[in-house]
């Protein structure tokens, strides 16, 4: 039944994100913005909605529900370390993965660079402040609080910074293009904004929807493995709830679109290395036990990994990501 569970909601998410994908290039046509902000704000918040709120739901519902809040915060933590270690390491790779058949593993890739720079050099900085946050007592309570603020004002700038590049970005041929007909027009609905928005939304919920049962079958599957609420959570959620951005980016790397499939993984990455991060510094103790420094440590390193060929102007190929999917390797095999 768990199996069966899982497979329905594989399909659920993959046609949720199909239809997300073909409403969010519509939306990014109208509005006339790059597909860099198409990718890296709209598609990466919006399907980011699942594993944020896997954190919150264990955190506070363990306060609300007489559970162990050990538990809850064991959850919370592993969802939200293990969200960034699933985009930086086995994403990239798995996009890499299933582009490579059709370019080839030294086929080029080629999004746009200066918003993929950003955006990892945005994580970078946000994702290391988080895991200096590791070291921080939690009874200095100023500083917890000071941390998580910044992290959250961090990622204000960053959209501020982002949709300023916008205009410069369209003008040089980085707009984003509908190649497709919005689905729901097929049911003679006019291709306007209102009916745009249903579609988005509509896709969204069929993503969160099918990242919930997803998320059921596991917890059913995982009665059979004795392991702690941490690493399950630091291995097994992520894996449900990053769903989306894997499926919407292979989707668009497969049609040629590698500005927003990049996009749509570096701005999650952004998005969940300081907002979510922050609830983590305000809300768990956020201490530095094994698996969660291993864990921030080989997320680091494959982010740095992939700054560094971006900021030295390399031509990004599918094999150079065999090194973020090692790293993922490494980290499954030492947990388990």
């Amino acid at each position: 039944m768990d199996i069966f569970l899982l497979i329905v909601a594989l399909i659920v998410i993959l046609a949720g994100a199909e239809a997300f994908t073909n409403a969010l290039e519509h939306l990014g046509d109208r509005l006339g913005i790059s597909e860099g902000v198409t990718g890296s704000i709209f598609a990466a918040v919006g399907t980011a909605l699942p594993e944020t709120m896997v954190p919150i739901v264990a955190i506070f519902s363990t306060a609300t529900s007489g559970a162990p809040a050990q538990l809850g915060e064991e959850v919370g933590v592993g969802a939200i370390l293990g969200a960034p270690m699933m985009l930086s390491t086995l994403t990239l790779f798995i996009m890499a993965l299933f582009v490579s058949p059709q370019r080839g593993w030294r086929g080029a890739l080629t999004p746009e660079p200066t918003g993929l720079r950003r955006d990892l050099r945005w994580f970078l900085i946000s994702f290391g402040l988080s895991a200096v946050a590791l070291f921080v007592p939690h009874h200095i309570t100023l500083a917890r609080i000071g941390i998580g603020m910044a992290l959250v004002t961090m990622y204000f700038l960053y959209v501020m910074v982002t949709l300023r590049a916008s205009a410069d970005l369209v003008a040089e041929g980085h707009g984003t293009e509908a190649e497709h007909a919005l689905y729901l027009s097929k049911t003679s609905l006019p291709t306007n904004m209102p009916v745009i928005l249903i579609q988005l939304a509509l896709g969204l919920g069929m993503i969160v929807f099918g990242a919930n049962l997803f998320v059921d079958g596991i917890e059913g599957l995982s009665h059979w493995l004795d392991i702690s609420a941490l690493i399950l959570s630091l291995l097994i959620v992520p894996v449900a709830t990053e769903l989306p951005e894997k499926i919407n980016s292979i989707l668009w790397i497969r049609r040629r679109k590698d500005t927003l499939a990049f996009g749509n993984i570096t701005d999650a990455l952004v998005f969940q290395g300081s907002l979510l991060p922050a609830i983590g510094v305000l809300l768990t103790p956020w201490s530095p036990s094994p698996p969660v420094l291993l864990g921030a440590g080989l997320t680091l390193l494959a982010g740095g990994y992939t700054y560094l060929l971006v900021q030295r102007g390399v031509t990004l190929r599918p094999y150079h990501f065999l090194f973020n999917g090692l790293c993922y390797g490494a980290y499954f095999f030492a947990l388990t």
